[in-house]
């Protein structure tokens, strides 16, 4: 709860890989909040009303996760909704003759994205969620020790460097500082 709402307002693509880890690990603990508060919450020893406020934000997400059937696999609409917002800024980005250096970073990392679509899951999706899967797959096989080849190595750098971009210009426009329209 108190990382997700710093990255959120620091860096939206950090937020979002760490939303979905945070799902992951409720589905871990079998989507059991006396779990979550023994292993997860209990450990830091915060006081009363921080675990209180945790345990309440867990729980939310917990019920969130129940009425909207993602309890064994998928994602949140809140966190749907990120990937939604991302898109449209994307889209708006790639319009714009304002920002050549992210139409660059895009197309350099075009074939990498493509790529790791034609070896997903199946399920249709968009772009930068395929990037986002990319990089939350390498992130997982690290932390399970698994051997990641070169090639994905270097792929999942050139996502990283153009949604690191992407999570740039969207702090930027949060803070209504990019302007995408306005006359040359």
């Amino acid at each position: 709860m108190i990382v997700s709402r710093e990255l959120r307002k620091k860096n939206i693509a950090e937020y979002l890989l760490y939303m979905w880890q945070v799902e992951d690990l409720l589905r871990a603990n079998d989507l059991s909040l006396d779990r979550i508060k023994s292993v997860v919450v209990e450990p830091y020893g915060l006081t009363p009303d921080v675990e209180e406020e945790m345990l309440q934000w867990y729980g939310n997400l917990l019920e969130m996760m129940s009425l909207e059937g993602v309890k064994e696999k998928g994602h949140l609409q809140i966190n749907r909704n990120v990937i939604i917002n991302l898109t449209d800024l994307h889209m708006r980005l790639l319009k714009s003759s304002k920002v050549p250096f992210y139409s660059a970073a895009y197309y350099k990392a075009l074939p990498f994205i493509v790529e790791f679509r034609t070896k997903s899951d199946g399920r249709e999706k968009g772009e930068i969620e395929n990037c986002f899967d990319a990089l939350y797959m390498v992130w997982l096989m690290k932390l399970q020790k698994k051997e990641i080849n070169e090639e994905t190595l270097k792929a999942t750098a050139e996502i990283s460097r153009f949604i690191s971009m992407l999570s740039l210009y969207f702090k930027e426009e949060a803070e209504g500082r990019l302007d995408l329209d306005a006359e040359e």
